[in-house]
This record gives structure tokens, sequence and C-alpha cells, in this order.
């Protein structure tokens, strides 16, 4: 899935969640140096995300089309209701979603060698990946 269809899904998932005040494109709230991602407002405060894409191994940017390839979706990731971190709060909202685009996703804060930053690696049946850096 390219950053493009990601962004229009994502934005559709978190407009749809409960606990949402606002979901809005990095455009639309003043940020011009990031082409896609998000900016979602909870009553906990904005969380903003880049979203950044990887073809699959050996695709060329001309030429690929972004066609879906489902199989199984990603396992759940708990309740966005109780998640303790915008962090947590996505990758539930996407695996509860069960796209069967999406093969798995790896929250970044689980990882053994998980620094400061936050976010996650979205794999999708077609090779291709999604990197949600938090802001």
């Amino acid at each position: 899935m390219r950053p493009q269809r990601f962004t229009d899904y994502v934005l559709d998932l978190a407009k749809n969640a409960p606990g949402i005040v606002r979901v809005q494109t990095l455009a639309e709230a003043g940020d011009t140096k990031r082409p896609f991602g998000l900016a979602i407002t909870t009553a906990s405060g904005e969380s903003q995300w880049q979203f950044m894409g990887q073809l699959p191994d050996g695709a060329k940017h001309e030429g690929f089309t972004d066609e879906p390839v489902t199989g199984t979706p990603a396992p759940a990731m708990g309740d966005p209701a109780t998640a303790d971190s915008p962090e947590a709060w996505l990758a539930a909202v996407l695996a509860g979603a069960e796209c069967p685009e999406i093969r798995a996703i790896a929250r970044w804060s689980l990882t053994p060698e998980a620094g400061a930053q936050r976010g996650m690696t979205i794999d999708f049946h077609d090779g291709s990946r999604i990197f949600a850096r938090h802001l």
C-alpha cells in the first residue's frame, strides 16, 4: 500500500474511532514538510504521524501499481479505548480493522533496541511497508 492510500485509509479509520475529536492530514494541520500523515486529536491531546513507504523488494516506482493483495489480517493489538500511548492506540485501531492487506504491525517501542522514537512498521501482503513515525 502506498503512503497516499494508507493516509486515506487511516483517516477513515481514525475519524470513526471512539473518542476522536478531530482527524486531519498533516497538510491540513499546517505541516508542509511531510507529504503523508495525520494529526489525530483525542480528549488526551493531539498526536501527529508521518507515513513513509517502502516498495516491495525489486519494485520500481515507475510502473508500480498499488493493487491490493490480501491474506490473513494482522493479529489484534488490544483495545484502542484502553491504549496507554498514541502508538498503542494507532496499532490497536489498525489491527482492529482487520484489513486483509495488512500482514503484520510491529510497534517500535516493544523492540529490544527501542529508543525514544515511537511508531510502527506496517507490513502488507504485497511486500510493501509503511513506517508510521510519531512526531
